[in-house]
């Protein structure tokens, strides 16, 4: 009995091992018989959306952009754009450049008016009414004769403040101009007078149309008795009607009165302006009424010399001056 059972149990051993293998054998030829086909998928389906387009109306559609696939098209090399049949692009004007005004080498502005003939002939305060100039007169400021200024139409200074050495002030004069020239040729000249004074050196500079009108600026120090003066100085050629004019602003001060002079000096350099007179209202009929909630215009002080300066500008600090 001893003996028996082990090999009985080597007997079931292997007897279990063969069916095991039996039983592999049988799932792996299971799996490899041919599955049964499935039904094809269906197609997907293509949705149309309806766009009602008026007659001769552009499609909106993003710039570069295909309006049936969102993607920018590639245009292959050398061929035309694709345009919309019987939908012509009409033509875009280019703008005409306007020509940069060139500064003139050498020739101030009356040298290149009397080159051309033209007359320079000076102009007084008192009754012009040819042009609107106004002149703001900062707080502190007042107009003086100036013998220093040749054809002076007009001279203020500042007459607080100062070094002692130096007064601040600013001149204007005017000149109708009689004969045939180019303003824009002439105004090209702006720069010369300037560069011809002692020591010039240029710290600004600009041909800018000034209230529509040609004009040179030019800023920059000089020295003059043994100091060092600070001006900026504007020439305007305005028209009026047939006659022209040459406004000419200069604005100086001592460099050393450059910042407690700032705020009156850039009153008188951005507050100037040259214009046109407008016709005059009909006699009898009613000035035009304010916009409701807009404030009530300011009304210009004109002075003695007939120079307007805008009430608002009488508070500024002290600004720069001409030299004489």
């Amino acid at each position: 009995m001893i003996e028996i059972a082990p090999r009985w149990r080597i007997l079931a051993a292997g007897v279990a091992a063969a069916t095991a293998g039996v039983l592999g054998v049988a799932g792996t030829t299971a799996s490899a018989q041919p599955l049964v086909p499935q039904p094809p998928l269906p197609a997907p389906a293509t949705v149309t959306q309806t766009v009602t387009v008026a007659p001769n109306a552009m499609p909106v559609t993003q710039p570069g952009v295909s309006s049936a696939t969102g993607v920018a098209p590639v245009a292959a090399a050398g061929t035309a754009p694709a345009t919309t049949p019987g939908l012509v692009a009409a033509p875009v004007p280019a703008a005409a450049p306007v020509p940069a005004i060139q500064p003139a080498a050498s020739g101030t502005l009356s040298e290149f008016f009397a080159e051309k003939g033209v007359a320079m002939e000076p102009q007084a305060s008192r009754d012009f009414t040819a042009l609107n100039i106004v002149l703001p007169m900062p707080r502190g400021w007042a107009h003086v004769p100036d013998p220093n200024v040749p054809d002076a139409f007009a001279v203020i200074a500042d007459r607080v403040g100062g070094n002692g050495l130096y007064t601040s002030n600013a001149q204007i004069v005017v000149y109708k101009l009689v004969g045939d020239f180019d303003p824009k040729e002439a105004i090209s000249h702006g720069f010369i007078d300037s560069q011809k004074l002692p020591a010039w050196r240029s710290t600004a500079a600009s041909f800018a149309d000034h209230g529509g009108m040609p004009s040179s600026l030019i800023e920059g120090t000089y020295r003059e008795n043994a100091m060092t003066l600070n001006t900026s100085r504007r020439h305007v050629i305005a028209t009026a009607g047939p006659d022209k004019y040459l406004v000419s602003l200069s604005v100086t001060t001592s460099v050393d009165q450059v910042v407690a002079a700032a705020d009156a000096t850039d009153a008188i350099v951005n507050g100037f302006r040259v214009s046109v007179p407008g016709p005059a209202p009909a006699p009898g009929a009613p000035a035009p009424a304010p916009a409701p909630g807009a404030p009530a215009p300011a009304v210009p002080n004109v002075s003695a010399l007939g120079v307007a300066t805008p009430a608002a500008a009488q508070a500024a600090p002290q600004p720069v001056g001409l030299g004489g």
